[in-house]
């Protein structure tokens, strides 16, 4: 059986706004979160990795945080990326988000510096213990470099409100030893939920939901109300929308906003250095996988 889901079964890491000059846009960063909830979005995550988090600064986050919160209301979760690879930096955010009342934390191993486990646990645990706010552990490491051992996932059960895990490791597997744990395990990674969800996983943070929300809830519905047809029946149809947003070089942030752009829910797709932004022929690829699926 598929476990229960603290923050719901869909989140997307929700990308951030910018201005034409680089600043933050508060208004078009709160109507990506709206459109989310109006397109079958349980919750929202905060200045993750699709949110740019390394380039914006505590003030800014506090901000995004703020607006996005005020938008979302109670329609919805709003969990707060608060990891970085300095502890202190993490822990300054985490105390932010507390102040800020949101929803839940993601923490992601601290990334470049290949701390051991023994300093991915004291990381962990002095981050998780500046308040009682849910936790959810964000384990990816294409972009971290370390993996999270079982061990240390463990160690941690003795904070109860370390609850769950965004896993982007592909070891599908894992996910049963996770849910043995005590931990909901939700798939970092679309194009593997399906898989996720059959090893007892709960649901799924998102990039693709930026564009395809209604039809990332319905897959995940059919699926734990039985209907593995109906389930891969769209799992195909969005084959051509996750190539096209996860599938290419220039991927994550920049494809989000150029396919929000497409929508119509921003007017830019604007990024911030070193990422770029899409050219126009990066843009007629992602518009034809969207189209294939039938997104636009």
């Amino acid at each position: 059986m598929t476990s229960a889901a603290p923050f719901g079964r869909l989140l997307t890491a929700m990308a951030t706004a910018f201005t034409d000059d680089g600043e933050v846009d508060l208004e078009a960063t709160a109507a990506i979160a709206v459109h989310l909830l109006d397109h079958g979005h349980d919750g929202v995550v905060v200045s993750g990795t699709t949110g740019e988090s390394p380039t914006t600064t505590v003030a800014e986050d506090g901000r995004i945080l703020q607006a996005v919160k005020d938008a979302v209301g109670d329609r919805g979760t709003v969990v707060a990326g608060v990891g970085t690879n300095a502890t202190a930096h993490s822990v300054e955010l985490a105390e932010q988000a507390a102040k800020i009342g949101v929803d839940g934390v993601l923490l992601v191993t601290p990334y470049y510096n290949k701390p051991s486990q023994a300093g991915v646990l004291q990381h962990f645990r002095t981050v998780a213990g500046v308040s009682d706010l849910p936790v959810m552990l964000y384990d990816v490491p294409p972009r971290t470099v370390t993996t999270i051992a079982l061990e240390t996932y463990a160690a941690l059960r003795d904070l109860p409100h370390v609850v769950a895990v965004k896993d982007a490791t592909g070891d599908l597997p894992r996910t049963v030893r996770l849910r043995e744990l005590g931990y909901a395990v939700y798939s970092g990674d679309d194009s593997n939920t399906l898989g996720y969800l059959a090893h007892g996983g709960c649901g799924l943070v998102s990039v693709v939901g930026h564009v395809a929300g209604d039809e990332l809830k319905r897959m995940i519905d059919d699926f734990l109300a039985g209907d593995l047809d109906a389930a891969r029946t769209t799992y195909a149809r969005l084959m051509p929308a996750f190539d096209a947003v996860m599938g290419v070089p220039n991927y994550g942030a920049t494809t989000a906003k150029a396919a929000l752009q497409l929508l119509g829910v921003l007017d830019n797709r604007n990024v911030r250095g070193p990422l770029v932004a899409l050219d126009d022929d990066e843009v007629a690829a992602l518009r034809a996988g969207l189209v294939a699926s039938e997104l636009i």
